[in-house]
């Protein structure tokens, strides 16, 4: 143990702080086991009603005519979110990519689409239009509007009163932080928000952003009434083994709308061949409940220890959650980088890189990032990253096991305190 400790440059105080927070960690823990066990049983659930066989794994090139295994993933995935109907494809490169499916799918021009929970992760902002793209829904006069939070909550009398005075076609709700510093929107806020909406304007599409939450809570968010749900599988529901894809999940009318937008018009859902990868999403969809439990245990053990050593995080490590990323507030450029880097060096591939701040596409701000993944930019494996800006915040997500999460925050907090 002595010689690998110091073969990995793990300081042996943050070792022992380590093993004494997992300590006072027990009862978290064991609720995260439980949460796992119930998805866990969602999806055994589901495979048993579609049947699912080794002839799903059978592929399909070209068109994609016929393709069993691809609709069964789909029921599957409807069954499991609480869905009417699914679009879960390969061909969809990112959540991001999801979401602008399903928002150049739903809307038209002159109609308007409103975010209440304030201002869109950085890379949907030249799709929306608020910074200029000749591309983006505002090129197609698609108006955008926005209500902030207050108090990391909905502004519940704003949003009534506007969407009494307003013709709203579709409400956008970005459940997971991004880049900003409010909490995340759990599973219970998002229910009383919706069900303000359904009474106000009934005819208001509600979508929900889900990236980074699914299988947090026991609840996906169709089932407390939105309309529709989008998300990546390099994150959660991909469980570490899909290589691309995402899904956008919900009402069939609205579905079938995202599929030709996706496709071709008239053709919609019966085309997109699966190209050998539905065995990996199924199986990656049959881990994700245990990888999760992984990525939330880490999250709350990064809490722990980080604020221990003196610096702020969000959420606490007793906080209700409603995603898996952990925030710490560096409040300096240089403490930022090392913990990236030592996250970096923590990492199964490339692990001997450095990372560096850099400009990157969709970011106005240089960011730092660390993803020693086996699948490029997936967050569901152990990852830290953030853009160079007051307050130099360190947002991280994942671990596959458990095992290597305690593993990279070692590394990482040693790497950061013994620069």
């Amino acid at each position: 143990m002595n010689s690998l400790l110091n073969e990995l440059k793990i300081n042996p105080e943050v070792y022992e702080k380590v093993i004494k927070a997992e300590e006072k960690l027990k009862n978290q823990y064991k609720e995260i086991d439980e949460l796992a066990f119930i998805n866990s049983m969602k999806i055994i659930d589901a495979f048993k009603k579609e049947n699912i066989s080794e002839s799903v794994f059978v592929s399909t090139t070209g068109y994609g005519y016929n393709d069993l295994g691809r609709e069964k993933i789909e029921s599957v995935f409807a069954n499991i979110l609480g869905a009417e109907d699914a679009l879960v494809r390969s061909q969809i490169i990112s959540g991001t990519h999801a979401l602008t499916v399903a928002l150049f799918a739903f809307l038209r021009p002159n109609d308007t689409l409103l975010s209440i929970t304030g201002l869109p992760y950085d890379t949907l902002h030249e799709v929306i239009g608020i910074k200029e793209n000749a591309s983006s829904l505002k090129s197609y006069n698609i108006n955008y509007e926005q209500i902030d939070l207050i108090n990391d909550d909905f502004d519940y009398e704003k949003i009534k009163d506007f969407l009494l005075k307003n013709p709203i076609k579709l409400i956008e709700i970005q459940r997971s932080k991004g880049y900003s510093t409010r909490k995340s929107i759990t599973i219970s806020k998002l229910e009383k928000v919706i069900k303000l909406i359904k009474e106000t304007s009934p005819e208001t599409i509600i979508m929900i952003d889900n990236c980074y939450c699914e299988f947090v809570e026991t609840k996906s968010p169709l089932e407390v009434g939105a309309d529709i749900i989008v998300g990546s599988l390099i994150k959660n529901l991909g469980g570490g083994i899909a290589q691309n894809g995402g899904y956008i999940a919900g009402r069939k009318d609205l579905v079938n709308l995202a599929s030709e937008r996706l496709n071709v018009p008239g053709e919609g859902k019966e085309v997109g061949p699966s190209l050998g990868q539905n065995r990996n999403i199924l199986m990656g969809l049959y881990h994700a409940p245990s990888v999760v439990a992984s990525s939330l245990k880490t999250a709350i053990l990064t809490s722990k220890v980080l604020e221990e050593v003196g610096y702020e995080v969000e959420p606490k490590y007793n906080d209700e959650r409603a995603d898996i990323v952990q925030n710490i507030f560096f409040g300096s450029r240089d403490n930022l980088i090392k913990y990236c880097q030592g996250i970096q060096s923590a990492s199964a591939i490339d692990n001997n890189a450095i990372p560096v701040p850099t400009a990157m596409p969709g970011y106005d701000d240089e960011i730092i990032m660390a993803s020693g993944s086996f699948t490029q930019g997936s967050s569901i494996e152990i990852s830290c990253d953030g853009p160079l800006r007051e307050p130099f915040i360190a947002y991280q997500q994942g671990a596959l096991t458990y095992e290597y999460g305690r593993l990279a925050l070692m590394i990482a907090v040693s790497h950061l305190l013994n620069k």
